[in-house]
C-alpha cells in the first residue's frame, strides 16, 4: 500500500508546559478511505527532508487547524513545517493535497494575501466548480477572494461570496481545498476522487 504523510496540529497544554502535536482521528481513515497508508509526522521541520528521503511518500497532506503566524497563529514551528514540506514536494514532485489551514500554507508560499471572512465557521454552503455546485463544510476565519496573476495557481472552486475555496497549481501535481474532508459524516466520493487522482491511484 504506498503511503501518504500528514501534519498535525500544536496543541499548547500550559499545566504541563507542553506543545503537543495531535490530529483528527477522522484524518487518518480518511486517507485510509482513499487506498493509501495514513502516517502522521511531527511539526519538526528539521525533521522533514530526512522524513521524506526515508518514507519516500506517495503524496503529502497539509491538514487543517492552527491560524497561520502572520494572521494571529500561535504555532511558528507548524508554518515552518508546512513551508518545508510544500519546498520538498516542489523539488522532488511529490503530489500535495492541502485543506482548510493547509489549502492557505500553499496560498501563502506563494505570495497570496488572506482576509478575515465572515460566515465561513462551523457552517455549509456551496462552492460553485466548472462542471457544477455542490455542498461542503466550513471552519475558516480567513480566507483568499484574489490570487496573484503570477502565482502559478489558479481557482477551481469559490463560494457565492467571492471566497477562493480550491485551487490547483497550473504546473505541479498540487491542490487544495478550504473545506474538511474529514469532517463529513460519510466521507464525499468526490473528496475521495479528488485526493486519489492527485496521488496519482486513479487516472
Amino acid at each position: 500500500m504506498k503511503t501518504i504523510i500528514y501534519t498535525q496540529r500544536v496543541e499548547i497544554v500550559d499545566s504541563y508546559q507542553e506543545r503537543r502535536d495531535c490530529a483528527d482521528q477522522r484524518i487518518a481513515e480518511f486517507i485510509n478511505a482513499c487506498g493509501f497508508l495514513p502516517i502522521p509526522v511531527p511539526n519538526r521541520s528539521e525533521l522533514a527532508e530526512e522524513i521524506i528521503m526515508n518514507l519516500k511518500p506517495s503524496g503529502i497532506v497539509l491538514t487543517g487547524g492552527n491560524s497561520l503566524v502572520a494572521y494571529g497563529g500561535n504555532a511558528a514551528e507548524r508554518d515552518a513545517m508546512d513551508k518545508k514540506l510544500i519546498e520538498l514536494a516542489i523539488n522532488n514532485t511529490i503530489p500535495l493535497y492541502g485543506f482548510c489551514r493547509g489549502m492557505q500554507s500553499i496560498l501563502d508560499y506563494f505570495g497570496n494575501q488572506l482576509i478575515d471572512v465572515e460566515g465561513h465557521v462551523a457552517v455549509r454552503h456551496l462552492v460553485q466548480e466548472r462542471l457544477g455546485g455542490y455542498e461542503v463544510n466550513s471552519y475558516h476565519n480567513q480566507a483568499c477572494v484574489c490570487l496573484k496573476s503570477d502565482c502559478g495557481l489558479y481557482v477551481t472552486a469559490q463560494s457565492a461570496d467571492g471566497v477562493i475555496e480550491a485551487i490547483c497549481h497550473e504546473k505541479l501535481p498540487m491542490i487544495g481545498t478550504m473545506w474538511h474532508p474529514e469532517r463529513e459524516v460519510h466521507f464525499s466520493s468526490e473528496d475521495i476522487i479528488r485526493v486519489k487522482k492527485i496521488f496519482n491511484l486513479e487516472r
